[in-house]
C-alpha cells in the first residue's frame, strides 16, 4: 500500500509540474480537468509500478535522493549541450571513428543501468546497443572511439558517459 502511495504521489507530483500554467481556473495554473485527469493518470501509474520505487526498500522515496536527481539532470543537459557541439563539429570535419566500446559502471540496481543507458542514448555521439544481465556491462555505439580504447577489451567510462555513473550511484543506489 505505501509503494502505491508514494508512487501515485511522486507521478502526481510530475504531471503538475509538466502541466503548470495550461489552465487557469486552480490557483491560475491548472484546469480542473487536467486535475482530475492527472490524479486519474497517477493512480493507475500507482498500481502498475507501485514496485518501481519502493521494492524491498523506500530508499527513491528519500527527499535527498530527489535532490540529487535534480541536479544530474541539470549536469546531463550540460553534458547533452557538449555532445551536441561535438557530433557537429565531428560531421562538419568528418573525424568520425565510430565503433562499439565496453564499459563497466559498476552499478549494482536496475534503476541504476536503465538510468545510464538511457542517458547515453540521449547523449548525441553515443547509443546504448546491450547489456550484460550477469555484470551490468553495457556496450555502446559511440562516435568518436579513441585508438587506445579500440586495444583494450573495456573503455573507461569517463570517456564515453562522462560523470553519469558517479550521480547515478549517488540517486539509485
Amino acid at each position: 500500500m505505501l509503494g502505491f502511495l508514494v508512487t501515485t504521489i511522486l507521478c502526481f507530483l510530475v504531471y503538475l509540474l509538466l502541466t503548470t500554467g495550461s489552465g487557469n481556473e486552480v490557483l491560475g495554473l491548472w484546469s480542473w480537468a487536467e486535475l482530475i485527469m492527472g490524479l486519474f493518470l497517477s493512480i493507475v501509474t500507482g498500481v502498475i509500478a507501485r514496485t518501481v520505487f519502493t521494492k524491498k526498500n523506500y530508499r527513491m522515496a528519500n527527499p535527498i535522493r530527489w535532490m540529487y536527481f535534480i541536479v544530474y539532470f541539470v549536469y546531463f543537459f550540460w553534458e547533452m549541450t557538449k555532445a551536441n557541439f561535438d557530433v557537429a563539429y565531428r560531421v562538419i570535419t568528418g573525424k568520425i571513428h565510430p565503433g562499439i566500446v565496453k564499459i563497466k559502471p559498476d552499478l549494482k540496481t536496475d534503476l541504476g543501468v536503465t538510468l545510464l543507458a538511457n542517458s547515453i542514448t540521449l547523449t548525441p555521439g553515443t547509443l546504448s546497443v546491450d547489456v550484460d544481465e550477469t555484470t551490468n556491462d553495457l556496450y555502446v555505439h559511440w562516435i568518436n572511439v579513441k585508438e587506445k580504447a579500440l586495444k583494450q577489451s573495456e573503455v573507461d567510462c569517463k570517456y564515453v558517459c562522462a560523470g553519469f555513473p558517479k550521480w547515478i550511484r549517488r540517486i539509485a543506489e
